[in-house]
């Protein structure tokens, strides 16, 4: 398989903290990949390493997209990033509260967007024409989505399971080729979290988005990843497929427990 992500090394200190510790991890195309332990275990630092909120002290991050040379990513400001294929979600959801469930969706598409401030100013032609097709496209992936019903709702009065989805939808409104979900099962209801594995794997196959998630509802991670990277201490102590994880001490010490079927 295809390697579209490399992470190499990466290291991210706070001072005197080494909160990542030469981190190693990739990712294929076409897979899911979980990235758990417990909790401070460095996964969300991890994520924003990536993703250009921080800049890591030390490794290599490259991605490699489709038809496209490998490209270095250290250092890219967050908005770059996304413009090369690399979209997320966060742990808290960060919504545009007052904003309507499609203008969410239609900020995610302004990466994709060529009309400057001076189509905005005088309304030519083309830019007129590219915001149609903002709005068709984001009402599109309302539908993939499962939240067209809701296009026209202000996101804050939308139910929590589908403030989730939407915040997806706004990362999926980037383009990505590998999308990065930060604990997006956190307070769903059984339901919610059926809907939201459903989700997941319909965007792999359908969309061709390969997904890393930080996840702790064990059981979501164990159904859905092909592959499962285990972090403790910021140090990677684990990897391989759902089984092997279950059945790696050194996990079970960490954080999965004595009972290897948690």
């Amino acid at each position: 398989m295809r390697t579209i992500l490399e992470i190499k090394s990466l290291t991210m200190d706070f001072g005197g903290l080494r909160a990542l510790d030469h981190v190693d991890m990739d990712i294929n195309e076409g897979e899911i990949v979980a990235l758990i332990g417990p909790n401070g275990a460095g996964k969300t630092t991890f994520f924003n390493c990536i993703t250009g909120i921080y800049a890591p002290t030390e490794g290599d991050m490259i991605i490699s997209r489709p038809g496209k040379k490998k490209t270095r990513i250290n250092g890219l400001k967050p908005n770059l990033v996304t413009e090369k294929g690399l979209a997320r979600t966060f742990q808290n959801i960060r919504l545009f509260a007052n904003m309507t469930v499609l203008e969410n969706v239609m900020i995610g598409r302004h990466c994709r967007c060529s009309s400057g401030i001076l189509g905005a100013v005088f309304r030519n032609r083309a830019t007129v024409k590219e915001e149609q097709k903002v709005v068709e496209d984001s009402y599109m992936i309302l539908e993939k989505i499962g939240l067209s019903e809701y296009v026209n709702e202000v996101a804050m009065n939308l139910p929590y399971g589908a403030q989730r989805r939407l915040e997806i939808a706004r990362a999926m409104a980037t383009e990505p080729f590998v999308l990065l979900l930060d604990e997006p099962a956190a307070g769903m209801n059984p339901q919610e979290t059926r809907e939201l594995d459903d989700l997941i794997v319909r965007l792999r196959d359908d969309e061709k988005v390969s997904i890393l998630l930080i996840e702790h509802d064990m059981k979501l991670v164990m159904s859905l990843s092909d592959r499962i990277f285990v972090m403790d201490y910021g140090k990677k102590i684990a990897q391989g497929t759902p089984d092997e994880i279950k059945n790696n001490p050194a996990v079970i010490k960490a954080y999965l427990g004595e009972e290897t079927d948690a």
